[in-house]
Parts: C-alpha cells; sequence; structure tokens
C-alpha cells in the first residue's frame, strides 16, 4: 500500500498539474513603496532623481533588469501625468500579489491595501494607526494620476523643493485619514509644506510609489 505522503504527492500531479516541493513560477515584483525618502523633503532631484531612486532601489532585490518609474506628476508647461510613467500593467507587490490589472483598474477598483501595499522587501509600512505613521505617500497628483493644472504648487516645485512654500499632494497607502479624499492611496490631500519636518507633521516621510514599466 503506498504510503500517505507518496499518494498525496501522485494526487498533486495528476490533478493540479504540479510537482511538490518544486516552487511555482511566480510573476515578478513590480510595484512597491520607497522604505524611505532621500531625506530632503520634497526634494527628490526632480523625476530623474526619482525614478534613479526607484531604479536602485529594485535593483538591489534583483529587479534591475526591469525599467523602474516613479509615480509623481509635475506642474506648469509641458507637465507629466504619473499614470503615463508607469507603463499598463499588471503589477504585482513583493509577495507576488496583483495589485492592479491595468491602469484603468489602477485608478479604479484596485487591490491596493494597507496590506498589499510594501516595500521592495515586502515589509509593510507604518500606517495611521502605528508610531511613526507613514502613510501619506507623495504623488503630486488628482485621482485619476494626472498633473494639477498650474496654480497652487501640489509637487514641491516639481519635486526640487525642501522649502516651507508649497506642498505636496499625497495619497494614504492605508486609504484611511483626512482630507479631501481620506481613502485614496494616490490624492488624499496636501502637506503642509514641502520640508522633511512638514511632510512628517502631515503623516508622511517623503515616500513614494515605484511601479517597473516591463
Amino acid at each position: 500500500m503506498l504510503r500517505a505522503s507518496v499518494l498525496a504527492a501522485l494526487l498533486a500531479v495528476m490533478v493540479l498539474g504540479v510537482t511538490p516541493g518544486v516552487a511555482q513560477d511566480q510573476p515578478p515584483m513590480s510595484f512597491f513603496i520607497t522604505s524611505s525618502g532621500p531625506g530632503n523633503g520634497g526634494n527628490l532631484g526632480g523625476l530623474e532623481g526619482a525614478d534613479a531612486r526607484c531604479q536602485l532601489l529594485g535593483r538591489s532585490v534583483g529587479r534591475g533588469d526591469a525599467t523602474w518609474r516613479a509615480y509623481l506628476s509635475t506642474q506648469g508647461p509641458d507637465p507629466v501625468n504619473a499614470r503615463d510613467c508607469i507603463g499598463t500593467g499588471p503589477w504585482y507587490n513583493a509577495s507576488a500579489v496583483m495589485v492592479a490589472a491595468n491602469l484603468a483598474e489602477l485608478h479604479g477598483e484596485n487591490n491596493l491595501t494597507a496590506e498589499t501595499q510594501a516595500n521592495k522587501n515586502g515589509t509593510r509600512i507604518f500606517g495611521r494607526r502605528m508610531q511613526p505613521n507613514r502613510h501619506d505617500i507623495i504623488t503630486g497628483s488628482t485621482l485619476d494620476g494626472m498633473a494639477f493644472e498650474a496654480g497652487p504648487d501640489r509637487t514641491c516645485v516639481n519635486w526640487t523643493s525642501e522649502g516651507s512654500n508649497g506642498s505636496a499632494r499625497v495619497g494614504h497607502f492605508d486609504r484611511e485619514g483626512g482630507g479631501d479624499n481620506p481613502t485614496s492611496w494616490n490624492s488624499a490631500h496636501d502637506s503642509r509644506g514641502c520640508s522633511q519636518a512638514d511632510l512628517q507633521g502631515t503623516g508622511g516621510d517623503g515616500l513614494f510609489y515605484c511601479f517597473a514599466i516591463d
């Protein structure tokens, strides 16, 4: 008579088409939140600096083969829309959980929650009910991932300022809190200012989203 473990293995191959003990292919990580900002408030070195940081962090966990982009919009002449910078999806976190299948889902009914949004190592970021609260994620974007029209600064001078003037539009990765759109992951409210202290004072730390475009 076959032992139970052998029988279970045979059934797995016959019914599920898998080989026990052999890791199945998983989609590579294509989305994470930075573990920290550069420490200069809203001064990320512009879009180029933010993209470079995403690329560096992706490379550090073996995903340097992908092209990484920061989810950030700019304002003024020739504005950049965050949604136009990050490819077309699908996007998966470090645990191979899909957070959105495409751009429409990302900016609609997505799977971005306090549990699915994590850093490059799959470690959760401290949210609103933790200390310190770091749930504000800078985006400079509207709810649909577009740039704001010219007017009040919502991008810390296109991610080059760490002064008290201006602000950064932020989302709540844990989908709760205050502001115009408390449950929005990408456009909840404006920060108090652009310094590191200002970002921390409204529940953030200069963190931002990184997406792989390929």
